[in-house]
């Protein structure tokens, strides 16, 4: 099973964002993390789930995906996205990532687990480190579909 923990921040929702993911398969450990100028802490939430799964390179085993995200972990348990989409996503946020989404949870047919975030889990709050460190870069990049939905 591939085990994928993450977590998204945003300094000032709206502000400087980033997530951070930690993925794991047997031995094998990977740690994701990036930046973004301008962003809210829902988009790096989601956006943290869509780069861990564009990151497996197979779907040979199943995938769990721990977030602390309410919004995104409900949104996709729920179903909540399929009926957004059926709609178009009128009056949703985020429906590019969500868009980016969509194609990767029919791929993996991840199954997405609410953990209390800051509550000493371990990888949620190394995810948090990575989403921190990563908002708090230098020089960072734009977040195109927030910026060109404002």
């Amino acid at each position: 099973m591939v085990i994928i923990f993450t977590d998204g921040a945003a300094k000032g929702n709206p502000g400087p964002g980033g997530y951070g993911a930690v993925l794991k398969f047997g031995q094998h450990r990977k740690e994701l993390s990036e930046g973004f100028r301008l962003t809210t802490n829902n988009r790096m939430e989601l956006l943290a789930v869509i780069r861990a799964l564009q990151a497996l390179t197979t779907t040979e085993y199943p995938v769990q995906i721990y977030s602390d995200s309410k919004y995104v972990v409900d949104a996709v348990e729920k179903g909540w996205i399929w009926g957004w989409q059926k709609k178009g996503f009128k009056d949703k946020k985020n429906p590019d990532l969500w868009l980016r989404y969509i194609p990767l949870h029919l791929k993996y047919k991840p199954k997405l687990i609410w953990v209390k975030g800051h509550a000493g889990n371990v990888e949620n709050e190394r995810c948090d480190q990575l989403a921190v460190a990563a908002a708090e870069g230098y020089n960072l990049p734009p977040d195109t579909g927030y910026e060109a939905s404002l």
